[in-house]
């Protein structure tokens, strides 16, 4: 059944177009994700499906009594009630049911009641249809639904009884978005649910909302979660929205193949047309030909002509330099407890990060990973232990608040103080590269969008030529587009990557290790995000089974009765792992020698002078015969050590 229907939607402003000529169909059960480079006009589309907003032209058609659920972005539940009495006022139509069942036993139950009379029959089957209905509803079940929602978002059950006023702005979009899960809308429209969410209660949201049962329209930049939830994607883009079946890992392939056909399409016609005009031209003006050319003439001018594919949008680009090397040993931490105002969050938390690592530091909201990365940086004093950076570290600091930007000044300007002596011209083609161009350059940075003002940090970032990132959710308000510009630039760096996400396919891209941390300190893992989230569910089958409790590729620092850590075992993990390291890579180096002997050989025994030396020709054969023995016994070597590393990453 089709619950909504956008028909050739746009929205202009004055001349300009945001978008237009913009189709979207949301059938029961739908579930689509609505994509696009930030600006495009993704959460316009929304505010008009809601009413909020008129279309320029078009139209929106909705089924009639169509109830639909919104959460705008950094939208916040607004109550005097508690957390739970919040919750609870969504099924007040089941309270009130079974208030009339509890009346209805109070009258059924009565000395006075005679059960012969019609009264009492009436009074019975009032109170069976009324209990059918309650248990249909989920009457008997609700309250455990409630818990089972606000804990899956992160709210723990001492908590139920606090005034929502009381919360903070990541807490009450987290309310309110449980409310709108508990309320099941015929259609359910989510713009960035994902953020303020850790991992874990992200693998939560993922798990319960595929049992929704309504119609779902998503607007995000995670692409795990787009591709663990939807199964269609519109996108909009170049003005005019367009439309992919599957996930969204699907739809970049179907739409690096529509590219292709197009320009496959486009080129094919291009080189017609320029074979007809040719002709038309040489042949036009000569007697014995003129009627062919008006023929083909006829033909150009009859021919629906494609237009050249747009292609993708232009994205920034950038790259992360360093000036110069640092030591091996990048950072050590050492028996480390964060916290706030001497209330422990985390302890002892070790690590040891070496040269041209990317590590990423995960774990639930409020454990204090930022406090970490600030505690590293020497911005707040641990509450215990300590941390030393290496020899030569110069480190460059992404700050997710951005205090490092000035609202008062221009983007120019913000990056111009810095580098004072740069030409302004560098400056601007600098910013240019990160999608500051023109007159946008002059725009105040307290006015620019949180994709902007993330981009400009990234710029100055970039600028700085640190070897060592500390980076604090890098990629919190930037596009797909964009955050696939950072993966590159990092994969790229010539220096050593700390970095603070909740972006899952982020992490998996540029982590090369994973470090846990929890209230019982730092869990290192070695590999990454599907690494790490395998491991975890080896630990958890083991802890559940009652078999072996230590596994030898997982280093983990945790409280011992005398609260000192296994430090130990961690180093001797990576110490072992670095020296097999270093044997693949001799073998390796081994093999492509052997390869390139054996092939010398071989190409000498093609040669015609050596092919008609019998002597020549036995001598090259036996050289083949030891190389090819060699070069085979190196390889089994080769894959030998080099499954031993794998149990390492």
């Amino acid at each position: 059944m089709l619950l909504l229907q956008a028909q050739h939607v746009a929205r202009h402003f004055g001349a300009d177009v945001l978008f237009e000529d913009v189709n979207l169909d949301i059938q029961d059960h739908s579930r689509i994700g609505l994509v696009g480079r930030n600006g495009a006009g993704k959460s316009t589309l929304i505010k008009m499906i809601m009413s909020e907003q008129e279309p320029s032209e078009g139209q929106i058609v909705k089924k009639k009594g169509l109830s639909i659920g919104y959460l705008a972005q950094n939208t916040g539940l607004e109550s005097d009630q508690s957390i739970y009495n919040e919750m609870r006022s969504v099924f007040h139509n089941l309270i009130e049911m079974e208030n009339q069942i509890h009346e209805l036993e109070v009258q059924i139950a009565s000395p006075q009641m005679d059960s012969n009379s019609p009264k009492y029959q009436h009074l019975l089957n009032q109170y069976d249809q009324l209990t059918h209905d309650f248990k249909e509803q989920n009457g008997y079940g609700f309250e455990n639904e409630i818990k089972a929602v606000l804990k899956g978002l992160g709210f723990a059950e001492e908590d139920f009884d606090r005034p929502i006023r009381s919360l903070s702005g990541g807490q009450k979009t987290r309310l309110a978005l449980a409310k709108l899960l508990l309320e099941k809308r015929d259609l359910l429209i989510l713009d960035e649910p994902t953020n303020h969410l850790d991992i874990e209660t992200l693998t939560w949201l993922e798990n319960y909302i595929q049992n929704y049962t309504g119609a779902l329209l998503i607007v995000s930049h995670d692409r795990y979660f787009l591709d663990k939830i939807v199964n269609e994607i519109y996108e909009i883009s170049h003005h005019h929205s367009s439309h992919y079946t599957g996930n969204y890992s699907d739809y970049i392939k179907e739409k690096d193949a529509r590219l292709k056909a197009q320009w496959k399409a486009y080129e094919k016609q291009q080189t017609e047309i320029n074979h007809l005009e040719d002709f038309v031209n040489k042949n036009l003006v000569r007697a014995s030909t003129t009627k062919r050319a008006q023929s083909k003439r006829k033909q150009l001018e009859k021919m629906d002509r494609l237009e050249r594919p747009e292609g993708y949008e232009k994205e920034p680009h950038f790259q992360f330099t360093s000036d110069q090397e640092s030591g091996d040993l990048v950072l050590q931490v050492t028996d480390a407890a964060i916290g706030y105002e001497q209330q422990i969050l985390s302890e002892p938390i070790n690590l040891e990060l070496r040269k041209h690592k990317v590590l990423a530091i995960v774990g639930p909201n409020g454990i204090g990973k930022s406090t970490l990365l600030k505690s590293i940086l020497g911005k707040l004093p641990f509450i215990k232990g300590s941390a030393r950076l290496g020899t030569n570290v110069h480190p460059g600091y992404y700050d997710q608040e951005q205090q490092n930007l000035h609202a008062n000044k221009t983007v120019l300007d913000e990056i111009w103080d810095d580098h004072p002596t740069t030409p302004e011209k560098d400056i601007r083609s600098i910013l240019g590269s990160f999608l500051f161009q023109g007159d946008a350059v002059k725009k105040m940075v307290h006015s620019l969008s949180g994709g902007e003002k993330a981009r400009l940090m990234l710029t100055k970032l970039a600028m700085q030529h640190d070897n060592f990132l500390v980076l604090d959710e890098p990629t919190n308000h930037l596009d797909i587009e964009s955050k696939e510009v950072l993966e590159k630039a990092i994969q790229e760096f010539n220096g050593t990557v700390l970095f603070v996400s909740h972006d899952r396919y982020f992490i998996n891209k540029v982590a090369s290790e994973v470090i846990e941390i929890s209230p019982e300190g730092s869990t290192l893992y070695l590999g990454n995000y599907d690494y790490y989230v395998a491991k975890k569910e080896e630990q958890q089958l083991l802890a559940q089974t009652q078999t072996e409790k230590d596994q030898p590729e997982v280093q983990t620092n945790q409280k011992t009765s005398s609260g000192k850590l296994d430090y130990q075992q961690s180093k001797e993990q990576q110490k072992k792992q670095r020296k097999l390291q270093r044997e693949v890579d001799k073998l390796e180096n081994q093999v492509e020698q052997l390869e390139e002997q054996k092939n010398d050989i071989e190409n000498q025994m093609t040669l015609p002078e050596n092919f008609n030396d019998v002597e020549k020709m036995q001598k090259l054969q036996s050289q083949l015969e030891k190389i090819t023995q060699d070069l085979n016994q190196t390889e089994s070597d080769w894959e030998t050590k080099l499954e031993e590393l794998d149990t390492f990453s």
